[in-house]
């Protein structure tokens, strides 16, 4: 059996599919071909990465090695392993995937951690009020109230079919009973007058110029509108922070990841509606990620 130059025979062994995955997409120039490889011969062996290790020489059957060399095919072909397996760990938790949601990354976590700390630290977010603009996959709002058993949120997206992702999701996780989504362009589907406890959101923030440079994981595979800032990727901070004092309520905290040599602007856009500054936090590369306001 063979994908794309790569040949697994009959009887191949879960460590030989390894290797085998492991050095094709090392030959294609992956980024991860170690990590890649071990999670797509974990997902068809049925396994966790950590048994698969442990295990590397029981054979794969005929159905297996059949999934494998299809993921391999679309992994050459520069699908992220996430959207091939149609779901992203965030936060420790699963979150399923489609198309009109970004993939959740690591970065992100920094802004649950800074909400966490700025927003929901006394009493586990009792009766906490949380919105979340442009929610995709819901995965920051549902670890959010995964963490505050006491709050309640409310994840607002363009994208129908991401708001339903989102309520899924949330259902999967168990807050359900404690979140709602509506499907809005930012804050026009609220009502007149909002008070949240916090606001959170990770928006568009690539400049337009720069996506045909983007790697082609995410170039091909996230959705467009998710990613473009506008000319200088900041279109939707001016959006979100121009109504940013009208959504809180007093004290209340507004935090936003932002993309690399962004946070200053966003800074001086939230002091300029009267926001007051609380937080400039890095994440775990250095990079100034997250943004964050009291009213």
């Amino acid at each position: 059996m063979s994908a794309a130059g790569l040949r697994l025979a009959p009887g191949t062994t879960r460590g030989a599919a390894l290797a085998a995955l492991r050095a094709a997409f090392a030959r294609a120039g992956l980024d991860e071909p170690v990590l890649d490889a071990r999670i797509l011969v974990a997902e068809v062996a049925g396994v966790s990465t950590g048994t698969l290790l442990a295990d590397l020489d029981r054979p794969l059957d005929p159905g297996a090695l059949a999934r494998l060399l299809g993921f391999a095919a679309r992994r050459l072909a520069r699908e992220p392993v996430w959207r091939i397996l149609g779901e992203a760990e965030f936060w420790g938790l699963p979150f399923r995937l489609a198309p009109e949601t970004l993939v959740p990354r690591p970065d992100t976590e920094t802004l649950v951690e800074v909400a966490l700390a700025l927003g929901l630290a006394d009493e586990k977010g009792r009766g906490a009020r949380i919105l979340d603009l442009g929610t995709g996959s819901g995965c920051i709002l549902v670890a959010l109230l995964s963490e505050a058993p006491g709050a309640w949120g409310l994840g607002l997206d363009r994208s129908p079919e991401a708001a339903r992702t989102a309520r899924e999701n949330a259902r999967a996780n168990g807050v359900a009973d404690r979140a709602a989504f509506l499907v809005g362009d930012w804050t026009a589907a609220l009502a007149p007058d909002p008070c949240f406890d916090l606001v959170v959101s990770n928006p568009p923030y690539i400049p337009a110029a720069d996506l045909a440079a983007l790697a082609p994981e995410v170039r091909g595979h996230d959705p467009a509108r998710a990613l473009d800032g506008g000319a200088d990727g900041l279109d939707a901070y001016r959006i979100i922070v121009d109504r940013g004092r009208d959504l809180l309520a007093q004290e209340g905290v507004l935090a936003l990841e932002v993309g690399i040599g962004q946070a200053a602007d966003v800074a001086a856009m939230g002091e300029a509606r009267g926001l007051s500054l609380v937080r400039i936090a890095r994440d775990l590369a250095g990079v100034e990620r997250v943004v964050a306001f009291r009213r």
